[in-house]
């Protein structure tokens, strides 16, 4: 049976953009990434498709990181930048064989497919929508581990580790989370085994929220050429090599991390009312200037919101808000991992 189907008669709603909302109880499904597992269908993501014997030399000269040390049972995150290096796309890479798979906003792939195959130039690689290739499935919550191994039979050990089998891809993302990648002629089995063990139908939004958590910032269309990679912590996630060499942006964002020029930083918050991506960010020392964005933001059990924001670090003794200096608070909540962290 299509996934499309299945997940139609599981109760799922969509959006005009072909993203799952929910199953029928938000609430509900925000209390079951608490608690179990939670399964979502990654339908707010597209891929692209990289192939031809140049594939790697020229992905290495067009994003972030460094593309050459991607093997088949890796993945990582990674960026791609205008001249002046802010960015134009965010993405999860992985191995297909020879080829490679560049996961991003689905809303964006268009336009970046068609922005990186015009500096193919002569170069033998080619890129094409693998969007309904591998269709994509995220396992989050607290018992996912343990779901993937019932489901799966084993589960990668480390983040970004992938387990390749004849018809699936899993991934371990940060934060315990982990996406499948699977044929067509699987997916549906493969949703209905993992409903079965036990995990609960969400939507995109709950997923969005697990992102935002993880402090995995996905460039949209909202958020388009706003920050440079540092700002939305890509080199803090693996999404920036320092040593490769050159590609769009590079010497910008070499610039930012060896000069101490950064000033902004992504940041996650909570707030009472609800934050949309592109939304601007104040602080009452500012002088009515924004101090930053929002780069995604969800619903959050019990209540309320959570959100990733980029925003001056020297605002955050004054406090942020939204709308306006006088605006909704923000409040600051942990990330994962240092905004100090070493770089390579």
């Amino acid at each position: 049976m299509p996934l499309t189907t299945t997940l139609t008669d599981a109760g799922a709603r969509f959006d005009d953009a072909g993203r799952v909302l929910d199953f029928g109880d938000a609430p509900a499904e925000l209390a079951a990434l608490q608690q179990g597992a939670v399964v979502s269908p990654l339908t707010q993501f597209g891929v692209i498709r990289f192939a031809g014997e140049d594939s790697t030399l020229f992905l290495n000269g067009q994003l972030s990181s460094d593309v050459r040390a991607l093997a088949v049972t890796q993945a990582q995150y990674s960026s791609y930048s205008t001249p002046k290096g802010r960015m134009l796309a965010s993405f999860l890479v992985l191995r297909d064989g020879d080829d490679y798979l560049l996961q991003l906003a689905a809303e964006l792939l268009p336009a970046i497919q068609k922005r990186l195959s015009m500096y193919v130039l002569r170069s033998k690689t080619r890129a094409s929508d693998a969007s309904g290739e591998w269709l994509r499935l995220g396992v989050a919550g607290p018992e996912a581990p343990r779901l993937i191994e019932r489901v799966v039979g084993s589960v990668p050990a480390d983040d970004l580790a992938v387990l390749v089998g004849e018809a699936l891809k899993v991934i371990r993302l940060p934060d315990a989370r982990f996406e499948i990648l699977a044929t067509p002629a699987a997916a549906g089995a493969l949703w209905q085994k993992l409903v079965d063990a036990g995990a609960r139908p969400v939507g995109e939004p709950v997923w969005r929220l697990t992102d935002i958590r993880a402090g995995i910032a996905w460039v949209t269309s909202a958020t388009q050429e706003d920050f440079v990679p540092q700002m939305a912590n890509m080199e803090l996630i693996g999404a920036v090599s320092f040593t490769k060499g050159c590609y769009p942006g590079q010497e910008i964002v070499a610039r930012t991390q060896y000069l101490g020029k950064l000033k902004r930083r992504a940041l996650r918050v909570e707030a009472a009312v609800a934050p949309s991506a592109g939304q601007e960010v104040y602080s009452p020392e500012m002088n009515g200037q924004a101090s930053g964005k929002v780069v995604q933001a969800a619903p959050a059990p019990g209540g309320g919101y959570e959100a990733l924001v980029v925003a001056q670090t020297s605002s955050l003794e004054h406090g942020l808000h939204l709308e306006s200096p006088d605006g909704p608070a923000l409040t600051l909540l942990p990330l994962p991992y240092s905004l100090d962290a070493a770089t390579t």
